[in-house]
């Protein structure tokens, strides 16, 4: 018994150095997983880089042009917009981020659920059919106007619209699980569903699922900005990328700094998510070497 858990350790041990040798040489996960890094990296430390409050206002400051004393200039209150774009990444990020987690275990529970319970299956796959068949962010945008705007309503909504397709992802992984013949024996040997589903199917699925929810992580980003854009998002004065875009619509050509920097903080971030939901793509897909 005793070496047998030690051959499980080295394998274990084996296994994770493989995984971290893989990762390292991938150079989509590295690059995608460095810009990442290092825009979390500026939301946690907003509070010590920023040089004044997010919502503090100096009039006499209002759109001064990018300097030594506000790097990326100054909007229409007087307030340091590097110090909103820095707040703002804690905001648009968290949401990005609650929505991938809640996206990626709702639909995760929903497609396994799917995929055993033919009834169920029915149901849930016709009322996902009708909610991608209407455009995200018109969706998004319709709960907005039902819930009000708030950044749990932002939150609520982006996770009920990128829901529906995480459940077909999982319940097209979770059907080529299930035809397995070791399912099959399992069942054969008394095991109830939620058994087999949760404790059997659910761990060989987690690949294309969390591929998907670094996807969600960065549309959620993006579209969170599109809604906070329109006025429907993150409430003013609270920063996020978003609204820092809305308010500099109508200074764009007195002041461009306000439109620039905070576009090219959002590009960044959801290119490397992007970049780095690719990189975990070809990790963790057990057809590549």
């Amino acid at each position: 018994m005793t070496d047998l858990n030690e051959i499980r350790k080295r394998l274990l041990k084996e296994q994770r150095q493989l995984l971290v040798h893989k990762f390292l040489h991938n150079r989509l996960a590295v690059t995608g997983g460095t810009i990442t890094f290092v825009m979390l990296f500026l939301a946690l430390a907003a509070p010590l880089l920023a040089a004044q409050g997010p919502l503090e206002m100096v009039v006499s400051d209002r759109l001064s042009a990018p300097s030594a004393a506000h790097i990326f200039g100054t909007d229409t209150y007087g307030r340091d917009v590097f110090s909103r774009i820095l707040y703002g990444a804690r905001v648009s990020m968290t949401i990005g981020l609650f929505v991938g987690l809640i996206t990626m275990v709702a639909g995760m529970c929903l497609g396994l659920l799917a995929s055993w319970f033919k009834t169920l299956d029915e149901v849930l796959m016709r009322i996902c059919d009708g909610l991608n068949a209407i455009p995200s962010t018109l969706l998004a945008i319709a709960f907005m106007a039902a819930l009000g705007a708030s950044i749990t309503n932002v939150i609520v909504s982006l996770s009920i619209v990128s829901i529906p397709r995480m459940a077909r992802i999982a319940r097209s992984a979770a059907l080529v699980v299930k035809e397995q013949t070791y399912i099959e024996a399992i069942a054969a040997a008394g095991a109830g569903p939620f058994h087999i589903i949760f404790r059997h199917i659910a761990p060989n699925i987690l690949s294309p699922v969390i591929v998907q929810a670094s996807y969600v992580f960065a549309n959620a980003i993006i579209t969170e900005a599109a809604l906070s854009f329109l006025g429907v998002g993150v409430p003013v004065p609270q920063p996020s990328w978003g609204n820092i875009l809305y308010e500099g619509k109508d200074v764009i050509y007195n002041a461009w700094w306000m439109i620039v920097y905070p576009a090219v903080f959002t590009a960044l971030t959801v290119f490397g998510l992007n970049l780095f939901g690719d990189g975990l793509r070809d990790l963790l897909d057990p057809h590549t070497s």
